[in-house]
């Protein structure tokens, strides 16, 4: 009988051989978390600005968040779009980004199966 901790531990490894695979740059914690936020907020269909996040107080200062952002877009993960405001851009994921979902859903996928 397999053990749900056996299933993740799985997912792991096979996360782990794709992150050796080339195609984005990895990123540190503090911007898997931005990721990861950036994630949800798409998947649930809503918007997420720059101003939105920098008023996270958990992820940091505004400043520091800044700096993540920016460097998340040089790397390929987000893209920043324009709203009806100008003056705010709406942080949405790149294609690589779900590219990069999709083949972390495969792993998952196999892990349960064994």
């Amino acid at each position: 009988m397999t053990r749900p901790a056996d299933i993740y531990l799985r997912f792991l490894q096979l996360t782990e051989a794709i992150r050796g695979l080339p195609s984005l740059p990895s990123l540190d914690p503090l911007e898997e978390r931005i990721l990861a936020l950036v994630a949800r907020t798409t998947q649930e269909k809503e918007r997420l600005s720059v101003r939105d996040m920098m008023a996270k107080d958990e992820l940091g200062s505004p400043a520091t968040i800044h700096g993540r952002l920016k460097s998340m877009r040089e790397k390929g993960w987000i893209m920043l779009t324009d709203t009806e405001d100008t003056r705010r851009k709406q942080i949405a994921l790149t294609q690589a980004a779900l590219l990069h979902f999709d083949k972390l859903s495969r792993c998952m996928t196999q892990a349960t199966k064994g």
